[in-house]
């Protein structure tokens, strides 16, 4: 049996943006993507610290280095520029599998940049 477990999580993001007009997703800054292990296109959950909204949505890569978090689309109705967010992407994974994962964490810290990971 296949169970969903968390895969990745990016920790202590803020909204740098927040683009209405733009068929959805958020965009990422591409070098915290890769230290969090996810891809563009990948589906993820965005936690509001703010506002208690959630969402899911998919990712599209940024500018590297760019510190870049922007909702864009209906996603940008969950969130303001200066919100925090809690950014999880998910797995599925045969029960025995999951119990040995462990999750790439990336904290980010001002201007997202990578504080610890």
């Amino acid at each position: 049996m296949f169970i969903e477990v968390l895969k990745s999580k990016i920790s202590h993001a803020t909204i740098t943006q927040a683009e209405l007009h733009y068929e959805g997703s958020i965009t990422i800054d591409s070098d915290v993507l890769k230290a969090a292990g996810i891809i563009p296109g990948e589906k993820v959950h965005v936690l509001n610290e703010s506002s208690g909204h959630r969402l899911e949505t998919y990712v599209i890569a940024g500018n590297p280095a760019s510190g870049v978090v922007c909702l864009n689309g209906p996603a940008a109705r969950h969130g303001y520029v200066g919100d925090r967010v809690i950014i999880l992407s998910y797995g599925l994974l045969e029960a025995d599998e999951a119990r040995h994962l462990v999750p790439k964490i990336v904290y980010l810290g001002p201007s997202n940049k990578i504080k610890k990971s």
